[in-house]
């Protein structure tokens, strides 16, 4: 992979690589245990199922809330180099953070996580893009974003052993401390290949008729969060609930109108020439936010699946040893006494109908025939939870060179799709992913037996041939049909899409528990990922006469 960095691309994209590569494993490691350290009674939070999944869908949608502000903040004063550095170091700051037990530092280690994606995000992918823009290189942006978002899945798989062997080991602490140094190890890198891309780190500036910075501050930052206050008191205080799923979710929707309506006026004020691209990226934002909604609950209902519903026991003598070894397994003892306390929901407690909180008994049992289960006192070996989520990052790395290949090869025979086509077969191919955890439920009973992982396996196989179709090629299309002036700012534009995803996504884990037939969860994911698939073939006519206009595919 390095020689084919070296030969067939600009020799920035080897750091820029690295430096994501980092940055995604202090990310993905953090967000890997959030909601397993959230539920934990003894050295968490003991907070429920629809609480962590709240905060995680809440803290997820913000941090890719905040790059629409970082990127406006680098084209215009900063750069991106700037922002890129100081965004690496505020998230890796709030990392380290989270090792200190105590919910208001959790909130802040969270708030500057936020704010630091914010910088670094859209800016890194905004100076990638200015790296392909010279002609002996722009052909292959597309295949650049395949291999830059290659990068992150590497951090991204290998992040969620360090975090397992951390924590099962050391606690909760040392594993968002080693996020952390991940997170400056990144930093380090990037600052190292400066010359690289330092050329293409040009700010943009202010173009007459555009809003100033104290001005969106007042128009657009300061009616978010009032907005977001209002949100969060006066449905409740009006109707006696949140109108969607909780207060916070209320806050966060409310948030987000100015921000929306900035995005609208950048298309009812821009010139003549940029009036189609910018809607057509607006286009592509809404469609695409249904993606995120379903893909980002792999670290909720997923993670979920993977804890309740899979085979975890390390049955094979190599496999106990190695990962006993190793430290991504654990040791849980059956008792027949704590099972008759809890219902059918596992780990939910009630009294009268009412839930009081979840414990930490082992819940591994709960589905496991009677004549399957251990004697009294008996032990198993189970593989961390948290190390589900290194199967898509692995299908990523896998599946990414065979995917770049064939886009190549379809390019060489002047067949190759445009990005927006690659976009819309990415939907449908995620939709079919959903069909696959469907048939996990029904292989299982409906939760009456735990399956295979190979049904985890699967499903996240046939999601991220979806995701690569789609992801890297959003960056892409950004990149190309940007105004200049406005390139990082759209690109958080893109991030919007995705915040405003994965807290939908957040709303959605909320609902599991309420669905007794897990089977129906799915067909919903499904019907969603479905519905914004046809939407996009439906476009894609209009779609790819704009990319034409602006001579790009």
């Amino acid at each position: 992979m390095n020689e084919t960095i070296k030969v067939k691309h600009p020799k920035g994209l080897t750091f820029l690589f690295l430096s994501e590569m980092w940055e995604r494993f202090g990310y993905y490691l953090m967000i890997g245990i959030f909601t397993l350290y959230l539920k934990d009674v003894k050295a968490g939070f003991s907070m429920t199922e629809a609480e962590s999944a709240d905060l995680y869908g809440t803290f997820i949608a913000l941090v890719f809330l905040t790059p629409f502000l970082g990127g406006l903040i680098a084209d215009r004063y900063l750069g991106y180099a700037k922002s890129i550095i100081l965004g690496g170091l505020l998230m890796g700051v709030g990392y380290c953070m989270m090792a200190v037990h105590s919910l208001p530092i959790l909130y802040l280690s969270m708030t500057l996580v936020i704010i630091g994606n914010g910088f670094f995000k859209p800016n890194i992918s905004t100076l990638l893009g200015n790296i392909y823009s010279t002609p002996e290189y722009s052909d292959k942006k597309d295949e650049g974003y395949n291999i830059f978002y290659m990068g992150i899945n590497i951090g991204a798989f290998i992040c969620n052993f360090f975090g397992a062997a951390l924590y099962i080991m050391l606690g909760w602490g040392y594993a968002f401390i080693a996020a952390g140094v991940g997170m400056f190890i990144g930093v380090a890198i990037f600052i190292y290949g400066m010359k690289h891309y330092r050329a293409f780190d040009v700010k943009k500036g202010v173009k007459e008729g555009d809003m100033s910075f104290l001005k969106i501050v007042l128009v657009i930052l300061v009616p978010s969060v009032i907005a977001g206050v209002i949100g969060w008191i006066l449905p409740t205080k009006l109707i006696g609930h949140a109108l969607v799923g909780s207060a916070s979710t209320d806050a966060f929707i409310f948030a987000c109108v100015p921000v929306i309506y900035f995005y609208g006026s950048l298309l009812a004020k821009a010139d003549k020439d940029e009036k189609r691209p910018i809607a057509a990226l607006l286009t592509i934002f809404a469609v695409v936010i249904l993606f995120w909604a379903v893909f980002k609950q792999n670290g909720t209902a997923l993670t979920t699946w993977a804890d309740r519903y899979t085979d975890r026991h390390l049955q094979n003598p190599v496999a106990e040893k190695t990962f006993s070894k190793l430290n991504f397994s654990q040791n849980f003892t059956y008792s027949k006494d704590s099972i008759p306390l809890y219902d059918n929901a596992f780990r939910i407690q009630k009294k009268d109908g009412i839930v009081l909180k979840e414990y930490n008994y082992p819940t591994y049992f709960k589905n496991i025939p009677a004549d399957k289960l251990p004697a009294e006192g008996g032990k198993v070996e189970l593989w961390a939870t948290n190390l589900s989520q290194s199967i898509n990052p692995a299908w990523v790395i896998l599946l990414t060179p065979l995917v770049v290949a064939l886009f190549t090869w379809l390019r060489n025979r002047k067949r190759e799709p445009s990005t927006a086509t690659k976009i819309a077969f990415g939907l449908f191919i995620s939709a079919l992913s959903v069909l696959v955890m469907i048939g996990a439920v029904y292989s299982g009973g409906n939760g009456a037996e735990k399956v295979s992982v190979l049904w985890l396996v699967a499903g996240y196989g046939v999601i991220t041939i979806g995701e690569l179709f789609l992801s890297p090629m959003g960056l892409s299309l950004v990149s190309k049909l940007s105004p200049v002036r406005i390139t990082s700012l759209m690109m958080g534009g893109w991030f919007l899409a995705t915040s405003i995803g994965n807290k939908l996504s957040g709303v959605l884990a909320t609902l599991w528990d309420t669905y007794e037939n897990k089977a129906n969860f799915f067909w919903v994911n499904f019907s969603l990922l479905l519905f914004s698939a046809v939407i996009a073939f439906f476009l894609l006519k209009w779609l790819n006469g704009i990319m034409e206009e602006k001579g790009i595919k």
